[in-house]
């Protein structure tokens, strides 16, 4: 007697948005590619569907989205270029009802996360069955062209597919070389080091009231950190939190805080969210870096080189944008007709591009300067710690009042510019992590009340800013810190916490799932992703030969995109990606069962 064949199976390792999605875009799609006799799912992840790690809703409420409810969405939408249909959905200010101009707890952006999970689930045709495992991947093994065997922690037996997807999202990181000498002298000297990791899961517990702590990091890690260790010991803020630059809030501490000291290499902290809608015309984009660009950057026989071949195009992007915006919505703050200008900025080269904003643009301060947003501090130095304190809460403050003035509308066009950008990069694989370290800062900073919550906390000497290029020492039995913008002074403390998001390298990853995987022939890059195939998804071998059978999305890869979520009606590179790789599975599901048919 024969027996059936086993049915259809599809493992996704990782359940946060990233695996959401493509259960979404499998649901979409399944119609129109998929009639099998059904089709089991297994999703594998310790932490619930949907939200997963970073967005669970088992965290502190302190803790916010770092985007208006109204620039998230889990949903497609007619601007998305993909092969399957768009299935429209709420944003999430519309599914919670509130007002879109909110920043909201990243607890409840958890319980939309579980509703898209659940919506997505449901939507699946008759017979495809999601199985929630809440356990670790520990192994990927299998030939090439048979089933594959996922490994699952504390169980003997693996779960069998026919196809394997990793969404692992951001990834915890054994210590590169200079943080295991950092943990090593803090335990030889009774010291504090706490390493990048995810904020939230930080044990914040052995920074002492009153301790100085050295704080290396000034994005969004320490905006977490911040808060944890401010409201999150009974501290508390009066005035008006939520106004831009010209309010002023008071910090009242509890007695429980410690003293921060940060620093970065920039000095700064990232750009606050900008406070205000676009009206008018927005510049059409892309317009100097599109498909047909990103072509010939790949089309080069001998590669291509960020710096050399790709920063040059993105600068001329980011100043188109933000010139025909001002052209366009502040005329007379310029000295030239736009037709003009356009031609002139179209045939120059950098140079040329910056004469003719000198000419035609009277106010520096309307002028975008690239070099300047980047490095803010170069070449600034303070007589004094305390006079570098009063600098740094002036810098502070003028960026929450131009982040909030419309007059200064063409920085919400630089930002369009480097969506569209970002959009355009993705395809080019890994390009190094200076990029998007760029793009955060300058796109993806705090809420405006967060930095007005840093300028009382500097007020009341509970945070107190180190300066740019901040170099650490560990000597003497304790950690130093000082900075070139403030001559002859440092600082010493017995505590350090590395501000930041461990890089995802596959082999550095803790968990074992991705560093067997590279033991076992896939490819990485020369920065430590996974390399896939930009068409779909699937993990390349050192030969760069795509995997049939194992696929990978997220930030661990070098298709990782811009940011945790898309706004709406900006393409979203993350759901072309999604809808790609979810036809390419049910694609290949299709084919396995006509094969068994025959």
């Amino acid at each position: 007697m024969s027996s059936s064949p086993p049915r259809p199976s599809l493992v996704i390792v990782g359940a946060g948005p990233r695996g959401t999605g493509v259960i979404e875009r499998i649901a979409a799609n399944a119609s129109e590619l998929y009639a099998g006799t059904g089709l089991d799912i297994h999703l594998v992840d310790p932490h619930p569907p949907g939200a997963g790690r970073v967005w669970r809703e088992a965290q502190s409420p302190l803790l916010w989205m770092n985007s208006h409810a109204e620039d998230v969405t889990m949903f497609t939408d007619d601007t998305v270029t993909m092969d399957g249909p768009v299935r429209p959905g709420p944003t999430l200010h519309e599914w919670a009802g509130i007002d879109g101009r909110t920043f909201t707890d990243r607890r409840l952006q958890g319980a939309y996360l579980r509703w898209v999970h659940e919506r997505a689930v449901a939507a699946l045709p008759p017979g495809v069955i999601v199985h929630h495992h809440a356990r670790r991947a520990v192994r990927v093994s299998g030939p090439r062209e048979g089933r594959q065997q996922v490994w699952l922690a504390d169980r003997p037996h693996p779960l069998l597919a026919d196809l394997v997807l990793l969404t692992l999202g951001h990834l915890d990181a054994e210590l590169d070389d200079e943080q295991r000498a950092l943990v090593s002298y803090a335990k030889e000297h009774g010291l504090v080091h706490l390493p990048p990791e995810f904020t939230a899961d930080s044990d914040l517990g052995a920074l002492a009231p009153g301790e100085p702590v050295l704080v290396r990091g000034f994005g969004l890690a320490f905006v977490d950190l911040m808060v944890l260790l401010t409201e999150g010991r009974g501290g508390r803020y009066e005035g008006d939190e939520e106004g831009a630059g010209d309010g002023q809030v008071t910090y009242v501490p509890s007695g429980r805080e410690p003293v921060l000291y940060v620093g970065s290499r920039r000095g700064v902290p990232y750009h606050s969210k900008i406070g205000y809608d676009f009206d008018g015309e927005r510049p059409p984009l892309p317009r100097f870096l599109g498909p047909a660009e990103v072509d010939a950057l790949l089309a080069r026989p001998d590669g291509f080189d960020f710096r050399r071949d790709v920063w040059p195009l993105v600068a001329k992007e980011l100043g188109f944008a933000h010139y025909h915006r001002l052209f366009s919505a502040h005329p007379g703050r310029t000295v030239m007709d736009w037709t003009d200008f356009e031609e002139k900025y179209a045939a120059g080269d950098a140079g040329e591009r910056a004469a003719l904003a000198e000419a035609a643009v009277p106010d520096p301060a309307d002028r975008l300067d690239l070099a300047v947003l980047d490095r803010p501090l170069t070449g600034v130095r303070y007589a004094s710690h305390e006079a570098a304190q009063q600098g740094l809460r002036e810098y502070v403050e003028r960026d929450l009042i131009r982040r909030h003035d419309p007059a200064h509308s063409p920085d919400l066009a630089v930002f369009l510019g480097l969506l569209s950008v970002y959009g355009q990069l993705v395809r080019l694989g890994d390009i190094g992590p200076w990029w998007h370290g760029f793009f955060s800062y300058l796109a993806s900073g705090p809420p405006g009340p967060r930095l007005r919550q840093l300028r009382a906390l500097s007020r009341a000497g509970v945070v107190r800013f180190v300066g740019a290029d901040m170099a650490v020492a560990a000597e003497d039995g304790v950690f130093r810190a000082s900075s070139p913008s403030v001559p002859g002074w440092s600082v010493t403390t017995r505590a350090l916490v590395e501000a930041r998001l461990p890089q995802p390298t596959v082999e550095r990853a803790r968990d074992s799932l991705l560093r067997e995987l590279h033991a076992d022939g896939a490819a990485a890059t020369p920065d430590g992703l996974l390399a896939v195939d930009p068409a779909d998804g699937r993990v390349l071998d050192r030969a760069g030969r795509p995997h049939p059978r194992r696929f990978a999305l997220g930030p661990h890869t070098d298709g990782r995109g811009a940011g945790a979520f898309t706004r709406p009606r900006t393409g979203g590179p993350a759901f072309r990606q999604n809808d790609a790789t979810a036809r390419a599975l049910l694609l290949f599901l299709r084919s396995l069962g006509e094969r068994a048919a025959a």
